[in-house]
C-alpha cells in the first residue's frame, strides 16, 4: 500500500460498508476505509467465503450477522479500521483478517514456478482481505470513548505506542492510525511523532479538535505543522466538499494525500477530476450497488437519508419511502429498479442451483 499522491474515502459510521466503498473507488478514491469496527466484535466473527454473491464475509459465529464484508474488487485498497483500547486484542483481531489460515506457503511453492522470494510475496498478497490496518484514534462518540477507544486514545500515547508496535512486529501488512487534533498544535506534533516512532506506514489527521463541530472551520495551519515535523506520509481530513479543495488543503498543508468524508457522502464522485454527477444519480448506482452486494438494509437506508439530508428533506414522498422500507426489495421499488433487482435475484439462484 503507497500512500502518496493518494485520494482517500475517510471511515464513516453506517456508512463506510462494502458499496459505497466500491462506489467512491468507481469515481476515483485509490484507498476506501471500512467502518470502524470494534476488536470485540470482530473477534466474536470467522471467515466465510460466501459464493452466493462473490464476498469474503465475517459474520458473528452462531448468527447471520455480518459484521464486515470485502470482496476481491477492492482487496489492494480496502483500509480495515479498527476500534480498541488493548495491544493484545487488536493483534487478534487484526490476524483475522490479514491472515488466510487455509492457504499454505508450502502449498504454494508445490504448485508454482516461482523462486522463494516471490512465492512468499505472492502469499503475503494472497494471504491478505485487507491492504492495511488502521486503529482508530479520533472518534469522539460516547460508545468509543467510554470504552477506552477512539479519541479517549489521544490522551494514552504508552497505550498508543503499545497497540501500534505490536501491530506493526506481528503482522506483514501496512498499520496506520487516524488522529485528531489537541488542545494545542505543539501537543499535536508531540503526540504524531511518538506515533511515527512506533514504524506506522502512514498518518492520517483530522483538522478538529475532539470538542468542535462539525460546523467549526478544520484548522488546515495545524495539519500543516504536523506534516512538517514527520517524515512519513500525512493524509489530510477536514471541510473537503468539493474537488477542488483537494488541491487547495495538499497546498494548505504540504499533506501527501488527502481524506474526504462528508464531501464524498453527499456526492461519491467528488473523487472525480471529471464533471461532478449529479447527486440523484450517484445516489441510485449506490442503490444498486447496495442489491448487488445484499448490503444491510439498515446501513444502506441511513446512508440515503443522510445523502438526501444534505440536498432535501426526509418529510417529501422519497425520504418516507425509504424511512418505511422493510429491505432491499423495497428500496429498489423507490428508485424503480424492480427489474434490476428481481435480475440479481435471479443470478443469484441460478448460481446457487450450479453449486
Amino acid at each position: 500500500m503507497e500512500y502518496e499522491n493518494k485520494l482517500v474515502l475517510a471511515p464513516m459510521v453506517r456508512v463506510g460498508t462494502l458499496p459505497f466503498r466500491l462506489l467512491a473507488a468507481d469515481y476515483g478514491a485509490d484507498i476506501t476505509y471500512a467502518e470502524e469496527i470494534i476488536d470485540h466484535k470482530i473477534i466474536k466473527c470467522e471467515r466465510i467465503v460466501n459464493d452466493y454473491i462473490r464476498s469474503t464475509d465475517f459474520v458473528e459465529k452462531g448468527t447471520d450477522n455480518v459484521v464486515f464484508r470485502t470482496c476481491n474488487e477492492e482487496k489492494g485498497r480496502v483500509v480495515f479500521q479498527m476500534g480498541t483500547s488493548d495491544a493484545v486484542r487488536a493483534l487478534k483481531a487484526a490476524q483475522l483478517v490479514v491472515i488466510i489460515k487455509s492457504l499454505s506457503f508450502l502449498s504454494l511453492m508445490e504448485n508454482s514456478s516461482l523462486e522463494f522470494s516471490s512465492a512468499y510475496g505472492r502469499w503475503l498478497e494472497l494471504c491478505k482481505d485487507v491492504a492495511a490496518v488502521d486503529i482508530n484514534m479520533g472518534c469522539p462518540r460516547s460508545f468509543s470513548v467510554s470504552g477506552g477507544m477512539g479519541a479517549a486514545l489521544l490522551t494514552k500515547p504508552d497505550l498508543i505506542h503499545d497497540i501500534l508496535t505490536t501491530l506493526r512486529r506481528n503482522i506483514d501488512t501496512p498499520v496506520t492510525c487516524k488522529i485528531r487534533l489537541l488542545k494545542s498544535s505543539q501537543d499535536t506534533v508531540e503526540l504524531a511523532r511518538r506515533i511515527e516512532k512506533t514504524g506506522v506506514s502512514a498518518l492520517a489527521v483530522h483538522g478538529r479538535q475532539v470538542a468542535d463541530r462539525p460546523r467549526d472551520p478544520a484548522k488546515w495551519n495545524e495539519i500543516a505543522d504536523v506534516v512538517s515535523a514527520l517524515t512519513i506520509p500525512v493524509i489530510a481530513n477536514g471541510d473537503v466538499f468539493e474537488y477542488d479543495d483537494i488541491q487547495r488543503i495538499k497546498v494548505a498543508t504540504g499533506a501527501s494525500s488527502v481524506m474526504v468524508a462528508r464531501g464524498a457522502l453527499w456526492n461519491a464522485s467528488i473523487f472525480s477530476p471529471n464533471v461532478k454527477a449529479h447527486w440523484e444519480d450517484v445516489k441510485k448506482e449506490y442503490v444498486r450497488k447496495s442489491i448487488l452486494w445484499d448490503n444491510d438494509v439498515k446501513s444502506t437506508k441511513h446512508t440515503l437519508k443522510e445523502m438526501i439530508m444534505h440536498y432535501s428533506c426526509l418529510e417529501f414522498p422519497e425520504g418516507k419511502a425509504i424511512i418505511k422500507s422493510q429491505n432491499l426489495a423495497d428500496l429498489a421499488k423507490v428508485y424503480g429498479d424492480e427489474e434490476y433487482y428481481e435480475l440479481v435475484r435471479a443470478n443469484r439462484i441460478a448460481l446457487d442451483r450450479h453449486a
